[in-house]
């Protein structure tokens, strides 16, 4: 028979599942006080050791029309033959009928730092009558190398040294007219400005008076803020107050007004990279003459 008791019910409550708790991570103080010598600074010691060992890789494009001297630009930044037509004296020069994008490769060693400097020329850019989606084919290589360093980088047995093929900066030379910029200029640099580092220079700027290089520079300002085009350095970068007053100084003088001269000559018993004119020598890298000096530094120092 049934029992007339009252069944003993327990008056704790059902078990739920168990959940994952929350991990916390204490976080002590900012800038913690060692009692004791650890040798943290030692790390800096063998990333320079390392890094003077397996050298350095810097991947420069030049892109412009033919005849602004972006051959003889990349030779006085890095002050050897190291552009595609120097590699390759005595060869005929053409126009291709489309845009054809060649690399050339030196190793560049100074003071025992190694660089392994490659130069990517675009030569047929904006020579055609019809220069439609001519961007086209820097485009696509530009992100085959994003592709082909991704691809090693994603494998489980990787390299230990990944070839580094991206490139990290792309110059673009603007013709110096004294205008504004051209159509094909600014639609080249707001799609080229998505997919790398993109820094625009006057070339040839000593054909330009110095009021009309003010002007000029004032105009292409103008027009890369109206078109909402970010060139380097972007404003994402811009990490703390010392970091972002550093670059709106850089962005401010941009796009420099430069001259290119691989050739010497003598200024006041000394040596000087320039050009050679009737009524005297534009230095190079002489800030009252141009803006190369800032190029460089913003590219290599």
């Amino acid at each position: 028979g049934s029992s007339l008791e009252p069944e003993e019910r327990s008056m704790e409550p059902p078990a739920m599942p168990e959940e994952e708790m929350p991990l916390t991570v204490a976080s002590g103080p900012a800038g913690c006080q060692l009692f004791g010598y650890v040798g943290i600074e030692a790390v800096l010691d063998q990333m320079k050791i390392k890094t003077m060992k397996t050298g350095f890789e810097f991947n420069i494009m030049v892109v412009g029309q033919s005849g602004l001297g972006k051959s003889t630009m990349v030779n006085t930044l890095f002050k050897s033959k190291v552009s595609r037509k120097a590699s390759q004296p005595g060869q005929e020069e053409r126009i291709p009928k489309t845009v054809q994008l060649q690399s050339i490769t030196h190793v560049i060693e100074e003071k025992g730092v190694k660089m392994k400097l490659t130069v990517t020329d675009t030569p047929g850019f904006g020579d055609q009558i019809n220069n439609e989606n001519c961007w086209d084919p820097i485009i696509k290589y530009i992100n085959e190398q994003y592709e082909r360093y991704l691809r090693e980088e994603i494998l489980i047995t990787r390299k230990r040294k990944i070839p580094d093929t991206r490139v990290h900066g792309c110059v673009y030379f603007v013709p110096p007219t004294g205008h504004w910029l051209r159509p094909l200029d600014l639609e080249f640099m707001r799609r080229l400005s998505k997919i790398v580092n993109v820094v625009p220079v006057i070339a040839k700027a000593d054909t330009l008076t110095l009021e009309e290089r003010a002007e000029f520079k004032q105009r292409i300002q103008k027009d890369l803020k109206t078109h909402a085009i970010s060139v380097y350095p972007q404003e994402d970068f811009d990490q703390d107050p010392d970091d972002r007053a550093l670059n709106d100084r850089i962005r401010e003088k941009i796009p420099f007004a430069v001259v290119g001269a691989d050739q010497e000559h003598q200024v006041n018993g000394k040596r000087v990279l320039g050009r050679k004119t009737k009524w005297g020598i534009i230095e190079v890298e002489n800030p009252a003459h141009c803006e190369f000096p800032l190029l460089r530094d913003l590219l290599i120092r």
